[in-house]
């Protein structure tokens, strides 16, 4: 009887993929597109992210912070919000002496303006919608029964060459 040998292809696997997988998993990454990235199979991520733990945890971490700026983002949309911008604005001078025109400066300034954003409905709906879907789907199933919930009692006529029946 052979034992068999425990060595295989060495893994692909190299620390600094721990940093780089995190960063790309807060850039929205999938699992397959970092397999493309690292140029491996998804399988092959699945199998870091079973025997690397460190590998894993980076991916956790980082799509967790993705999807809580994502669900921010959305929530604040539906909400509506103020932004702050900053905006370009000419200013432009002129002196007059005696009637006549004797200098004219122009100059750009920026300034901080404060807009407004409405609620966006869609955005409203989507939040809704996953965080209730029972009272907030758009298939709303209703039940009608009788008395206390009991069958209404429907009653069924056929009628066949001048013969009736009921079931």
């Amino acid at each position: 009887m052979t034992k068999k040998s425990n060595a295989g292809r060495p893994s692909r696997f190299k620390q600094e993929y721990c940093v780089q997988a995190y960063k790309l998993c807060l850039l929205g990454s999938t699992d397959k597109q970092m397999a493309d990235f690292f140029g491996v199979v998804e399988s092959t991520i699945n199998k870091w992210k079973l025997v690397h733990s460190e590998f894993s945890e980076s991916i956790k971490r980082g799509k967790e912070i993705a999807d809580m700026e994502i669900a921010n983002s959305l929530f604040e949309r539906a909400r509506g919000a103020k932004i702050k911008k900053k905006q370009a604005i000419k200013l432009k001078r002129v002196e007059y002496e005696f009637g006549k025109r004797v200098l004219e400066e122009e100059r750009i300034e920026i300034v901080e303006v404060e807009e407004e954003l409405p609620p966006d409905t869609t955005s409203a709906i989507f939040w809704l919608k996953n965080r209730n879907p029972d009272q907030w789907r758009d298939k709303q199933q209703h039940e009608i029964t009788g008395k206390d919930g009991a069958n209404l009692g429907i009653k069924v006529v056929f009628e066949n060459d001048g013969e009736t029946s009921t079931k």
